[in-house]
């Protein structure tokens, strides 16, 4: 990377100290990633100093192209349309300096990586004698009006819940949609499961983390039955901020960007680790071509009885889905059911 090319990454600011401090701290480790690069940041809102005054900071170091991250865990209103107005003011203020703007941290397997080591550490520190299958895991979202933001929530909380085996999984927000913490914590205590962890799935402390603690106390204290662990949230663990780093870089096009990121045969997916790379074939060969009609021998071999056993004899190769034995299944549906 040209080291006249500077780094900004943008927040969106809180009334907290403490969260700016957190924030402060990703800036910290994109330094240690680019020795070589400025780095700044700067926020929309509620702290000091905003994105301008960072961008500034990099004019200031003969910075001739900026690499623009935002510290947003899902795109949303502020990632799609404030964080760029603001850029895209400051791009034509200042016409001699480029500004290219990357994309939010997303659905990453570092960032699955860095969630579940936060729900071990809650689990470990309650003690083994509850397991995870009766344990069930409310993953608490910022929540948006934008619903592809509120989907990926649930992605998360879908990708933890299994990739650890835990006994149920909900997904709850602190704001703007449905269902918020009260009710969602509600419901799931009616389920039967003797620990509840929840886990805010936000980058940096604040108001709204500090809520989502209060009011789990809170349902916590209407059933003493059930035990119910607070999670920490992300803040600056390692994987997060490598993820914070590959989002510049991805800006340079260093990066295939296809939507195959969480497939599990080329990334470590949480739980799903030892299947990477692993030989890509179909188990599907009995059945390829069998529509809803009369099935018809394969090419080939009409009028040829293929000697296909459709019992089943055939050796299969799937490799073991880590949680087979779940209590809550997995198994197919049946008529019955």
């Amino acid at each position: 990377m040209n080291s006249k090319t500077g780094i900004m990454v943008c927040g969106h600011g809180s009334r907290d100290t403490a969260a700016v401090k957190e924030f402060e701290a990703v800036a910290e480790g994109m330094r240690a990633r680019f020795p070589e690069n400025p780095v700044a940041y700067g926020f929309l809102e509620f702290a000091t100093p905003i994105i301008a005054d960072g961008l500034d900071r990099l004019r200031a170091k003969g910075c001739e192209e900026v690499l623009a991250v935002p510290g947003m865990l899902f795109s949303a209103g502020h990632a799609k349309n404030d964080i760029p107005s603001v850029l895209n003011r400051y791009q034509a203020q200042h016409p001699d300096m480029r500004i290219r703007y990357g994309r939010e941290l997303g659905i990453d397997p570092k960032m699955m990586r860095a969630a579940g080591e936060r729900v071990r550490a809650a689990m470990a520190g309650a003690g083994d004698d509850v397991g995870p299958e009766e344990t069930a895991l409310v993953v608490v979202g910022r929540g948006a009006s934008d619903p592809d933001a509120n989907s990926n929530a649930a992605k998360v909380m879908r990708l933890i819940w299994e990739g650890l085996g835990l006994g149920w999984g909900e997904t709850a927000y602190s704001g703007v949609t449905f269902p918020l913490v009260k009710p969602a914590l509600e419901h799931v205590a009616r389920l039967g499961y003797r620990r509840i962890i929840v886990f805010p799935y936000f980058l940096f402390t604040g108001v709204l983390v500090k809520r989502i603690y209060a009011q789990t106390d809170a349902v916590a204290a209407r059933h003493p039955a059930i035990e119910f662990i607070k999670a920490g949230y992300l803040n600056d663990h390692p994987l997060v901020l490598d993820t914070f780093a590959e989002r510049a870089l991805d800006i340079l096009g260093e990066r295939n960007n296809m939507n195959c990121q969480l497939c599990k045969y080329r990334e470590q997916v949480l739980g799903f680790e030892a299947e990477v790379g692993l030989p890509q074939e179909s188990h599907h060969h009995h059945v390829e071509g069998i529509g809803t009609g009369a099935v018809s021998p394969p090419a080939g071999e009409q009028g040829q009885p293929h000697g296909h056993d459709h019992e089943h004899a055939h050796t299969h190769t799937h490799h073991p889905y880590p949680f087979a034995d779940h209590p809550h299944g997995p198994v197919t549906l049946t008529e019955k059911d």
